[in-house]
């Protein structure tokens, strides 16, 4: 039977797919009418327990409202705003302006289970500003008006320690964003979450219940520079560590202070002559062949025995014996080739051979696994320095030092990995990912969400220009990309002189997008509750046919296009490409590198363009609903099945 939800552009219900999941994993806990029993769930889990009324578990008010919340659709969407992008074209980075609960509903498909890393930066409770009321839905005019296109900003609540809900409306808050924020995690996903004393306990408790307790990794524990004075001077907060599937969760990898490896081989060359090559003390080798033991560079022993030879973490894992004394001559004639590798315990391994006829070289690898739980390297004022060096000032009350971040990238990402930010605040993480970038060579990318807050009328900020916390993100970014572009100039000034300026340029830039109403009216639509459902579908059609007649010229049918193709699970990312094979309508092919569908946005499909699916059925179509007669849909999904889509 149709319902309102069929007509309805929203993103993915998660609570019907997580229903659907069940009846298809376990039918027999279903009535025939396809309602779930709850007396058969309590007794799968135990049946023992099914008349049970006290148990361990974390409760709060409101719990099961933001539970509801975050699995349930948003029928808002994300429009292109190509001005205040930099470098579109050359880039998958994302910032997204708008409240971050909606924006990741609507990211939900698209990046589910894609994202490596998130890190968040979320409200710390302190009992003054509290941004997140979660009061944005499509209804609720206070946010469309003062944020969705306004460019004032949002006003912002507040969470008094008097108001009697003061930790519940915090956890509402954090609960609702972690739960979906966890579907968009890779099995081999961490995330990574600042906060202080006021909410740890809470939020270890909350993470426990959406991560799972056997996810935990580690609470690290920040030395930020940020003191407050009572019976102790407290300088430290804190960030909890959690795994999606800690078991699928690789041990880290971070080069940190001295080791072997630091302190090894150098490679002889004119600037680096045979007297400077230092062996460090304790470092062996020894050869396949040969025995030769010697003592040159500075002095230290050189300990070779036949076979190969592994030094674990810097120490020799077997007993070497000195069997003759080998010349500076003999040992730079020879080949020395090492080799590093992580034993099944953790330890760095590394081993040394000799051959003929070669050079002495040893590659750098990295000197330990282990990030420490106590972080000590960086501080809040770190941070205000960053910020500042790039827009003048700092603007911001202790900014999270993008030093910092990178630590946390550098460790658990690689390559194209994608990092979520979606508390951004002043955009620590985009500048993190860039320069870690930069330095490695790779392209790891960024997805920023910051709600549009005012900033304070009497500040800094407010009086150059940033109106809104956002457009200090969008800034400081931006800024970032110029200053490495310049870097690359100063550089290697012929990759952009010669022809080599989209190589240059990749992955340096982001588009920025904005949270807006729906372009669709029908969302508007109220049911009247005197009426039946098959009464109120019937109304809403013809909702539909009046209130979207002119959907097309009214419009902007790339916003439409950027719309329909989020809620049919699209990354932002996708491109278009008009396909000149139908003559009778404006078809494009829409990508984004994994999904692909052909799309048009005509107020009527004509009928040579319908046969065309008829011989080629294996791809996909959308169209708008209204284009379409009875005939003609009917067709549709005769050809495509479930490839047609009417939006």
């Amino acid at each position: 039977m149709e319902n309102i939800n069929d007509y309805m552009p929203l993103s993915n219900d998660w609570n019907k797919e997580r229903l659907e999941t069940l009846k298809k994993m376990f039918p027999d806990l279903f009535s025939n009418e396809g309602n779930l029993n709850i007396n058969e769930l309590k007794k799968l889990v135990d049946a023992d327990s099914v008349n049970e009324t006290e148990r361990y578990e974390f409760r709060w008010f409101g719990k099961s409202a933001a539970k509801r919340k975050a699995f349930s659709p948003s029928n808002a969407t994300l429009i292109f705003d190509e001005k205040r992008s930099v470098n579109p074209n050359e880039t998958d980075n994302l910032i997204i302006e708008g409240e971050n609960l909606e924006v990741l509903k609507l990211l939900s498909t698209a990046y589910r289970e894609k994202i490596k890393c998130i890190y968040i930066d979320p409200p710390y409770n302190t009992g003054k500003d509290f941004v997140y009321s979660d009061n944005y839905s499509q209804d609720k005019r206070a946010y469309w008006e003062d944020a969705g296109v306004i460019e004032e900003g949002l006003k912002i609540d507040t969470n008094t320690e008097t108001d009697g809900r003061y930790h519940s409306n915090w956890l509402n808050m954090i609960y609702s964003r972690l739960l979906i924020a966890r579907q968009l995690l890779r099995e081999d996903g961490v995330i990574f979450i600042s906060i202080d004393d006021i909410e740890i306990t809470h939020l270890r408790k909350l993470c426990n219940e959406v991560f799972g307790e056997e996810n935990f990794v580690s609470n690290l524990i920040w030395k930020s520079g940020r003191t407050a004075a009572s019976h102790f001077t407290n300088e430290h907060e804190y960030i909890l560590c959690f795994a999606k599937n800690k078991t699928e969760l690789p041990l880290f990898k971070f080069e940190g202070e001295e080791s072997i490896s630091d302190r090894a081989i150098k490679r002889p060359s004119e600037k680096n002559p045979v007297s400077q090559i230092n062996f460090p003390k304790g470092m062996d080798f020894e050869c396949e062949d040969k025995i030769f033991p010697s003592e040159f560079g500075n002095g230290e022993p050189i300990k070779v025995v036949n076979g190969v030879f592994e030094a674990k973490d810097g120490k020799l894992a077997n007993d070497v014996t000195l069997e003759a004394a080998w010349t500076m001559k003999d040992m730079i004639e020879s080949w020395i080739d090492g080799e590093t590798v992580i034993d099944q315990k953790g330890q760095i391994v590394t081993r040394f051979f000799f051959k003929d006829n070669g050079v002495l070289q040893y590659e750098k690898e990295k000197g330990t696994i282990h990030p420490k739980s106590i972080i000590v390297d960086y501080s809040t004022k770190n941070g205000t320095n960053a910020l500042k060096a790039l827009l003048g000032k700092p603007y911001f009350d202790f900014p999270k030092p993008p030093a910092l971040l990178r630590h946390f990238y550098e460790v658990v990402t690689d390559e194209e990995d994608i990092v979520l930010d979606f508390f951004a605040g002043s955009g620590s993480t985009g500048e993190a990912v860039l320069e870690l970038n930069k330095d490695e060579l790779k392209n790891r990318k960024f997805i920023l969400v910051q709600i549009p807050e005012l900033t304070d009328k009497k500040s800094d900020a407010f009086k150059d220009g940033f109106k809104k916390i956002s457009d200090i993100t969008i800034e400081r970014n931006k800024r970032v990309v110029e200053k490495i572009i310049e870097e690359k100039k100063k550089e290697q000034p012929d990759l952009f002189t010669n022809g080599h300026k989209e190589d240059a340029l990749k992955g340096l830039g982001f588009k920025v997008f904005k949270l807006v109403k729906s372009n669709f009216p029908r969302v508007e639509f109220a049911p009247d509750p005197e009426k039946s459902t098959e009464e109120n579908v019937e109304l809403l059609k013809k909702y539909i046919r009046d209130k979207e007649a002119q959907l097309i010229t009214a419009f902007n049918r790339d916003e439409l296009v950027t719309e329909i193709l989020i809620k049919n699970g699209f990354t932002l990312n996708y491109t278009l490409t008009k396909q000149d094979e139908f003559k009778k309508n404006e078809i494009f092919f829409a990508t984004d590198g994994e999904k692909e569908t052909l799309i048009c946005l005509d107020i009527s499909i004509d009928m040579e363009t319908v046969e065309h699916f008829k011989k080629h059925n294996t791809q996909k179509f959308i169209c708008l609903e209204r284009a379409l007669d009875t005939t003609k849909k009917w067709n549709l999904k005769h050809y495509l099945g479930d490839k047609f889509n009417a939006f």
